[in-house]
C-alpha cells in the first residue's frame, strides 16, 4: 500500500510541474538570432526573452527589439511574459520587477540603451557611474 501512494506521489508531482508555467530558457550567445531584426545575440546584459501565453519562446538581443515586436505582434502575442537579463549578474527576470536605467555611457546591441536591475540600490549605484538616469515603466 505504501508503495502504491509513493507512485501516486510521483505522478502528481509530475502532472503539477508538466502543468507549471515555462520560464526564460538559456540564451545560446553566438548562436541564437533577435527574432525581430535577425542579428546574432551577443550581449548577455541585454539579451531578453518573450514568452506567449501558448509557451512559445521568442529571444532578443535589445529590450528595444521585444517590445517592438510585442507591439507589432500585439495579438499574436497577447499575455505575454517579458523577461530581462539583469545588467550586473544576466539572469533572467520579469520586467515588472525590473529597475531601468537609460542613456549615459549603456550602449545596447540596437541602441536601445536600455539596463535592467532587479536591485533598485544597484540601479541607483549603476546610474551614477554611468551617467544614466531612470526611465519609467
Amino acid at each position: 500500500m505504501k508503495t502504491l501512494f509513493n507512485i501516486l506521489g510521483i505522478i502528481f508531482l509530475g502532472v503539477v510541474f508538466s502543468c507549471s508555467p515555462k520560464g526564460p530558457e538559456k540564451i545560446n550567445f553566438g548562436k541564437d538570432q533577435c527574432e525581430l531584426c535577425k542579428m546574432g545575440i551577443e550581449d548577455p546584459k541585454f539579451a531578453t526573452e518573450l514568452i506567449t501565453e501558448k509557451g512559445r519562446i521568442y529571444k532578443f538581443d535589445d529590450l528595444n527589439c521585444m517590445q517592438s515586436y510585442a507591439t507589432e505582434n500585439a495579438e499574436q502575442v497577447g499575455q505575454a511574459k517579458l523577461y530581462v537579463p539583469d545588467f550586473l549578474t544576466h539572469e533572467l527576470f520579469p520586467i515588472e520587477k525590473a529597475s531601468l536605467i537609460t542613456g549615459g555611457a549603456i550602449k545596447s546591441p540596437m541602441n536601445g540603451n536600455v539596463a535592467a536591475f532587479i536591485d533598485k540600490t544597484k540601479a541607483q549605484e549603476e546610474a551614477q557611474k554611468l551617467g544614466a538616469s531612470f526611465l519609467e515603466k
